[in-house]
């Protein structure tokens, strides 16, 4: 999903880049495990 930084309910930074959800619970379930969402 992309969300528009303007947009964003929260956000989240993750080894220098910042990252933008949609509500807190996405956010809070990102940063349980990043490396889940990011493609390395």
């Amino acid at each position: 999903m992309q969300v528009e930084e303007k947009k964003a309910a929260a956000k989240a930074e993750h080894m220098g880049k910042t990252y933008y959800f949609c509500s807190e619970g996405c956010r809070r379930a990102f940063e349980k495990d990043p490396h889940k969402y990011v493609e390395h």
